[in-house]
């Protein structure tokens, strides 16, 4: 089913409202056509176009992509450096596509390890589009799931300190308001692709009750085809949240 004709029967009701993506593969993409593991990560940022314009086009609220994890800095020095100047190119030649098409970018992370050069060329991308009400796009750049709860504890226990917050009075609510996607819907549907089954440290709080899709697809070839069935798999899942199916079903009869 195209990503048209998928848009015209779909209740958009029944769409996730918050899509995280672990784009896994690019390397295994390129070895698997002999060539080196850069030319996996450029044809990547091709599905990155498709994903984002498909998700946009359908009417997902807001999509996560992992495009850097804090572990990637283990990688050999000469890719993690063409991995960056990727991410300068690919900033610099899309956000303005993004803003005409009412994108809102926010690059979630601690970005204060890259140079100065792309931490402005962030800053200007997401104040370019700041005001734009369409899809939420988060680009998780030196980003892990720990690090995002660290850090938020910290910022919690300094309230704490300050005497603005009793700690016995915390609740989860007082830490999630530090988190990298505050005011955000949690992630429904997480998408792993190359056919691994972990999350990686990925959205490890905001992905609590996520239902994770795996397929074998090295994420070069991921298209609007394969962001579909993917949402056609949310749809069709029971999604209980701790409660029995038939709790569910009763809820589900009231609010009709």
């Amino acid at each position: 089913m195209s990503s048209q004709s998928f848009h015209q029967e779909i209740d958009p009701s029944l769409l996730p409202k918050h899509i995280a993506v672990i784009m896994d593969g690019n390397g295994r993409w390129a070895k698997a056509r002999g060539k080196a593991r850069m030319f996996g990560h450029k044809a990547g940022v091709d599905a990155v176009r498709k994903t984002v314009s498909t998700a946009n086009r359908l009417g997902v609220q807001v999509l996560t992509l992992f495009a850097f994890s804090s572990e990637n800095w283990r990688r050999p020095e000469e890719e993690v450096s063409l991995l960056m100047e990727l991410f300068v190119t690919v900033l610099g030649r899309e956000v303005k596509r993004l803003h005409k098409n009412g994108v809102k970018l926010k690059v979630i992370g601690d970005t204060t390890r890259f140079s100065q050069s792309l931490q402005d060329k962030i800053a200007a991308a997401e104040a370019l589009t700041a005001n734009n009400t369409g899809l939420v796009l988060n680009v998780a750049a030196n980003y892990g799931g720990q690090w995002d709860i660290m850090q938020a504890v910290k910022k919690l226990a300094a309230q704490v300190e300050r005497g603005e917050i009793p700690a016995e009075q915390l609740t989860e609510g007082d830490l999630q308001v530090h988190l990298s996607c505050s005011g955000l819907p949690d992630v429904d549907l997480m998408i792993r692709t190359s056919g691994e089954c972990r999350i990686s440290n990925f959205m490890l709080w905001q992905a609590a009750y996520a239902e994770l899709y795996f397929t074998e697809q090295f994420w070069p070839d991921f298209d609007e085809t394969s962001l579909t069935e993917a949402i056609a798999w949310f749809i069709n899942r029971e999604r209980r949240f701790g409660c029995t199916g038939e709790q569910i079903k009763a809820m589900l009869q009231v609010e009709k």
